[in-house]
């Protein structure tokens, strides 16, 4: 296993954000990971687990040791009339995972398509897109307890997964609390893909690609192909200009609040929800606000989503965690303001 000292980490992260750790490990196999945790000094060590790096904002040098999960592997688990469970190395592109699903005839994860980051990351986010999260698919995983070294296999219930959240981005209150924030690496994952397949086309945007192409009944292919086409759109591609995607959360709202704000504002998007409350789209907030396309120093507002941050930084000039975090708490005041809404970033500011 190598472990670099002073290792960079602008690589590292999709927003391309200078930084620089202790101490850098790359866990390939979960032996890695025990082999480091045998070492004098671990128990007082700080440790931050980094997947794909596209849901981080960096705010300084990382302190202690990261570890970067690069575990591989797919495959079959089980396959029965109701459907297919399939499993993945946390180290797996998330995007790449969803292709080769599709690809060996087992759909269900095609509206997660383009989605950023490794299959480890997806649970501590519960990802989600176009009417499906990784909750409604996920099965079980596995992960080793940092300060134990026990692995661990959680079920749904055991993630406590919730919008953009999980037990995995809380910290334990007491001792008998769940959260598991920088107490475990998951190291596989596993889905559940059930028979028959039911697409999900709720979304407008999937119904406006059915109406632009005549496609009433889209396989999964489709719909995999229609939703890479539709992100590709909208979201900046990371290698050619920094982001950390979509980054804030969709806030939810009661039908009583969307009502005052449709009366204010009646072109506000909004989603009903299965149990009454309103799903309000935060990038249509944030344009409201008139922030689309605005910098402030080298961090910017994506001009085609005004869900989106970037880094308008060079290399002579870089963008820092800093300035992204003053945008988006600017951004913040900005519609709190207006609508009286306080946004929350997606993702770990670190």
């Amino acid at each position: 296993m190598l472990v670099e000292k002073q290792a960079s980490l602008q690589p590292y992260n999709s927003f391309g954000i200078a930084a620089r750790a202790d101490h850098l490990a790359r866990i390939g196999h979960p032996s890695d990971l025990l082999g480091l945790m045998a070492q004098p000094g671990w128990e007082g060590t700080p440790r931050f687990v980094l997947g794909g790096g596209s849901n981080l904002v960096l705010t300084g040098d990382v302190r202690g040791t990261v570890l970067k999960v690069e575990i591989p592997g797919r495959c079959l688990v089980e396959e029965s009339a109701k459907g297919w469970l399939v499993e993945a190395g946390a180290g797996e592109d998330w995007h790449g995972f969803v292709d080769w699903t599709l690809a060996q005839g087992w759909p269900g994860l095609e509206n997660l398509a383009l989605i950023p980051g490794t299959v480890g990351a997806a649970p501590v986010q519960n990802i989600g897109a176009y009417g499906v999260e990784l909750q409604d698919r996920f099965h079980s995983l596995d992960a080793i307890d940092l300060v134990t070294g026990r692995s661990i296999t959680l079920d749904a219930a055991q993630c406590g997964f919730g919008y953009r959240d999980s037990v995995f981005k809380h910290t334990p209150s007491d001792a008998r609390s769940m959260g598991l924030a920088g107490r475990a690496l998951i190291t596989r994952v596993r889905f559940w893909l059930p028979r028959p397949w039911k697409p999900e086309l709720g979304y407008l945007d999937l119904q406006r690609k059915m109406a632009e192409t005549g496609i009433a009944s889209p396989d999964a292919r489709q719909i995999f192909d229609w939703v890479v086409a539709i992100r590709r759109a909208k979201l900046p591609d990371p290698a050619v200009i920094g982001n950390a995607g979509s980054f804030f959360k969709n806030p939810t709202v009661t039908a009583e609040q969307c009502a005052d704000i449709i009366a204010r504002d009646p072109k506000v998007v909004h989603y009903p929800m299965p149990d009454g409350s309103i799903k309000l789209a935060a990038g249509w907030l944030i344009d409201a606000c008139g922030w689309k396309g605005k910098t402030m120093g080298h961090a910017g507002v994506y001009e085609k989503q005004a869900l989106v941050l970037v880094n308008r930084g060079t290399p002579r000039h870089p963008c820092t965690g800093g300035e992204v975090m003053t945008l988006a708490r600017a951004i913040q005041t900005s519609v709190y303001e207006r609508f009286g809404i306080r946004l929350e970033p997606e993702p770990v500011v670190l």
